[in-house]
């Protein structure tokens, strides 16, 4: 049995998923899956017996003599940067880091009117549809913002956000899904990054997996 197991939800909406799910994949550890249907009664009371919030995404780490259960999808990120220092996932110089981290931390926490009016469905195609709520337009803009300077100051060393694939770009992912799926105006740097996170061989990845679930 591999050390680690991330329980997750339906991919094709789990956004807050797919962000632990990428960073997991890039420190290259194995890991067990349980995709649950958290839309459903029976998915949520399965979450409730497996993890303390009763929530995804959770991740259980069996290295130890009594298994670890980490819950959140930031929280599960920066415990997976500790314990896979190799893997990269935050930007190696300590400036960048910082502002990776700000940036994480903006989108976990922030952006609530987009994420109102414009739900992750990873398959649909709904050009136009909610970019005229209220407050959609300025969180746009600042997710914009956030691409073009990031990938303009730190992005030197590849096409990411900090040049390297890190936790930043797990965070921001679902977001590009969104973009995809709503088509608002982006820069053309922005609009660029976005071409790059949906050619990912990790988003790719996921959206694999989340055809063989329908």
């Amino acid at each position: 049995m591999p050390d680690f197991t991330i329980v997750i939800g339906s991919r094709q909406w789990s956004s807050w998923s797919m962000r632990p799910w990428l960073a997991l994949r890039q420190t290259g550890a194995a890991f067990d899956e349980i995709v649950l249907q958290h839309r459903t009664p029976a998915g949520k009371a399965e979450a409730v017996a497996l993890g303390p919030t009763g929530l995804v995404p959770l991740l259980i780490d069996r290295r130890a003599s009594e298994p670890l259960k980490v819950w959140d999808s930031l929280a599960i990120c920066e415990y997976l940067a500790e314990s896979f220092p190799e893997a990269g996932l935050w930007p190696a110089d300590r400036a960048a880091r910082a502002v990776a981290r700000s940036v994480s931390a903006e989108m976990h926490s922030g952006f609530r009117p987009l994420r109102m009016a414009l739900s992750m469905d990873l398959f649909a195609h709904l050009p136009g549809i909610g970019l005229d709520d209220p407050g959609v337009a300025a969180d746009i803009a600042r997710i914009d913002a956030i691409f073009r300077d990031s990938c303009a100051q730190h992005g030197q060393e590849g096409p990411y956000l900090f040049g390297k694939r890190t936790i930043a770009d797990a965070m921001f992912a679902p977001v590009v899904s969104r973009f995809r799926t709503y088509e608002p105006k982006l820069s053309g740097p922005a609009a660029e990054y976005v071409a790059t996170m949906l050619d990912d061989d990790g988003f790719k990845a996921w959206e694999d997996a989340a055809r063989r679930e329908l």
